[in-house]
């Protein structure tokens, strides 16, 4: 299936909403869908979106663990690259090896700066032979386009080019249906018939008259599927999905439960856990960045800091282990010996309350001799130190990987 085939519909009319957020907030298709089932639209990263719905963010997170739930994430950006060099191109510009893949795989990685920093992280799916989507987060769509589009190589003397770079965000609706019953709610809508993707596949199908990417990809440590479609379907594609898995327990969820869901996975967030100033080596991603594969964009950087002995400060994942207000990002970290008035030794870039684990959680960037297991921490809660654990990441593994939320082997 070619690029031009997939998602080519035009862009829908923006919809309208009852009570209509700042006129500077961009609407997802499914805007007046949020608002009609009383979600509490919040700005993030440029876009309204709903961070709970009435059921609240506690039982939202406890059905995608549980059950299901499905999130719109429409606001993130869909590229289309294709043409005879369009692999070799992506691969000469991302830290994975997209090599190691073949049509119908995806791979989660990064796009990185000449200083080896992130300017984003997202997954690449061969949805066809040599046809590539990529996903982007929603507050670097601009970014990120402008960025591509400045490394693609110029036309031939005929003026061809062997690359096509299209960004179809306009024309993409997309919702994550994640929970351990998610393959129950995709045979429901989809029919009995559907086969579904392993982990990390992406397949293209047909279904009354749409064409449907559908990955089993996601963000909430969960089984689960993310499907992008023509956004002028989204909304009754939404209400056919929610009546499809009623019974099976499927609930709405917003961006609330999305956060503490990633989090105890583990799973960082750019801009807070990401950023341009740190490499991903210092992240933890290592295991994303194929070093050996040749040249891109920041590998120079990433293999004299691997040279060099490593990073000097990593980020790690930290419980609380006393009772506290829930952290929250930027809150000071200091180590839990030495001087009481000794300067923090980083900051939290991500934190909040762990319903699975009933305790404060969050990760932050501290020297590399503290980032290890097992060493107490300190945080800065509103002027008072709290005592935390570095633990190892994930917080939490899938039961289904015969792990408990704690990580103990069951």
């Amino acid at each position: 299936m070619s690029s031009e085939a997939v998602l080519s519909s035009p862009a829908p009319a923006p919809a309208t909403a009852e009570q209509p957020p700042s006129p500077s907030l961009k609407q997802t298709p499914l805007h007046a869908a949020h608002v009609r089932l009383g979600g509490k639209m919040v700005g993030f990263g440029g876009w309204s979106m709903p961070v709970q719905y009435p059921s609240g963010i506690l039982t939202e997170h406890r059905a995608v663990r549980g059950a299901a739930g499905v999130f719109d994430i429409s606001h993130m950006g869909q590229f289309i690259v294709g043409g005879p060099g369009g692999k070799a191109w992506l691969n000469s510009l991302f830290t994975n090896d997209l090599n190691r893949i073949h049509a119908g795989q995806s791979q989660y990685g990064l796009l990185l700066n000449e200083r080896g920093g992130v300017i984003d992280d997202l997954i690449i799916y061969e949805y066809a032979e040599g046809e590539f989507l990529l996903v982007v987060n929603a507050s670097k769509i601009d970014e990120d386009f402008a960025w591509l589009s400045a490394h693609l190589p110029p036309p031939d003397a005929e003026g061809d080019t062997a690359i096509e770079l299209s960004n179809r965000s306009d024309r993409f609706a997309a919702l994550a249906i994640q929970g351990p019953r998610a393959p129950g709610v995709l045979a429901a809508f989809f029919g009995p018939t559907i086969t579904f993707p392993e982990r990390f596949g992406v397949t293209v199908i047909d279904h009354d008259g749409l064409t449907f990417v559908i990955a089993r990809t996601g963000y909430t440590g969960e089984d689960g599927f993310e499907l992008f479609f023509p956004a002028r379907a989204s909304a009754v594609i939404w209400d056919d999905l929610l009546a499809a898995g009623v019974s099976l327990g499927l609930i709405p969820c917003g961006l609330g439960s999305r956060d503490s869901l990633r989090l105890e996975a583990c799973y960082p967030l750019n801009g807070s856990d990401l950023s341009p100033d740190r490499t991903p080596l210092a992240a933890g991603l290592g295991i994303f960045v194929a070093l050996e594969k040749g040249e891109f964009i920041g590998r120079d950087v990433l293999l004299k800091q691997k040279a060099d002995g490593g990073p000097t400060e990593r980020l790690a994942a930290f419980r609380m282990t006393e009772k506290c207000p829930p952290p929250r990002p930027h809150y000071p970290v200091h180590a839990a010996t030495g001087d009481a008035g000794a300067d923090p030794v980083g900051e939290t870039t991500s934190g909040g309350l762990s319903p699975t684990l009933d305790a404060g959680i969050g990760m932050t960037y501290l020297p590399a001799a503290l980032a290890k297991a097992g060493t107490p921490i300190q945080i800065d809660i509103r002027g008072k130190r709290f005592a935390a654990v570095v633990e190892k990441k994930p917080l939490y593994k899938r039961r289904d990987e015969r792990f408990t939320p704690a990580g103990d082997k069951v």
